[in-house]
């Protein structure tokens, strides 16, 4: 079932099985904060179980462009489109959320990145490709993140 992310009122739904469960709720929220402030936009999350072609395009793209496979089971994914882009998101038991922006105009943005959850450690996929720059979020406490440029047609 569809589950409204809601971020003043932080909820670990979704998320239980997590080892850092709270932070990954956290981080969840500061996403959904983002795009209610920006666009206006409600962020909702389906559980993996009903996203698999969310979750699908997410594995492809980072196959394809960096021969990533991700290890932790996805929990949560959702998929939207304003102002012309595409946004993925798709949320990781392990702590992991991953995003694919991807402008639909030719000329546009497209990249994919990661933002590791306060409390877990780099993935053992990531660690030796990536370097992760901190952020402080009220929501998500320390986000460490990262991204690279998309250079194939999705």
């Amino acid at each position: 079932m569809a589950y409204e992310v809601d971020f003043k009122t932080v909820s670990t739904e979704g998320l239980e099985s997590s080892p850092v469960a709270d932070a990954l709720a956290g981080l969840r929220a500061n996403e959904a904060r983002y795009f209610k402030n920006k666009y206006d936009h409600v962020f909702v999350v389906e559980p993996a179980a009903d996203a698999k072609e969310e979750i699908d395009y997410v594995a492809r793209i980072l196959k394809d462009e960096r021969d990533i496979v991700i290890e932790s089971r996805p929990l949560e994914a959702t998929s939207f489109t304003v102002d012309g882009v595409r946004w993925t998101y798709v949320f990781y038991e392990n702590g992991l959320s991953i995003n694919v922006l991807y402008t639909l105009e030719e000329s546009g943005k497209r990249a994919v990145g990661f933002k590791l959850s306060d409390g877990m450690e780099v993935p053992e996929e990531l660690a030796s490709r990536f370097k992760f720059a901190r952020q402080k979020s009220k929501l998500a406490g320390t986000i460490r993140g990262s991204y690279f440029v998309i250079k194939g047609e999705y």
